[in-house]
């Protein structure tokens, strides 16, 4: 049960953390504001440091992890390239992460409760992955 909970848990921090530097990457040649650029490519650091904890733990497990399901994505990267083709200000994008912050920060909490059995160390990554998320959603609230 904690094995099988711990790596459940993995793959969902795993695509939480592809799709939160996907959803940067997509976002950074838009960014206006110099300070707004370095939030995002701070926390886009901590996401990869995140994803090499999680990858050496899926290794240590022998799984390949968990892409980010390609319908959200394909519908993330629609409303990011929709909205910023009608206004790419530093306000459209600050909105369009806090809204997949907010994303990742529910998803990652439901996960969290439903594996409840995971291990202490994938529970303390998942944590570290919400509180990224949620500071950063802090962090640009200035530039909405």
């Amino acid at each position: 049960m904690i094995e099988q909970d711990t790596i459940k848990l993995l793959r969902e921090c795993d695509a939480g953390i592809k799709m939160g530097v996907t959803s940067i990457d997509e976002v950074l040649p838009f960014v206006h504001n110099k300070e707004f650029k370095q939030l995002l490519e701070t926390c886009k650091k901590e996401h990869e440091k995140l994803d090499r904890e999680t990858q050496e733990l899926l290794d240590k497990y022998h799984d390949d992890g968990k892409n980010p399901n390609p319908i959200a994505k394909g519908m993330s990267w629609m409303k990011t390239n929709m909205k910023l083709s009608m206004d790419d200000s530093d306000k459209t994008i600050a909105d369009l992460m806090t809204d997949g912050c907010n994303m990742g920060v529910k998803s990652l909490n439901r996960y969290l409760n439903q594996y409840e059995g995971a291990d202490e160390v994938t529970k303390d990554i998942t944590k570290r992955l919400i509180n990224l998320e949620e500071k950063l959603t802090v962090d640009i609230r200035k530039y909405l």
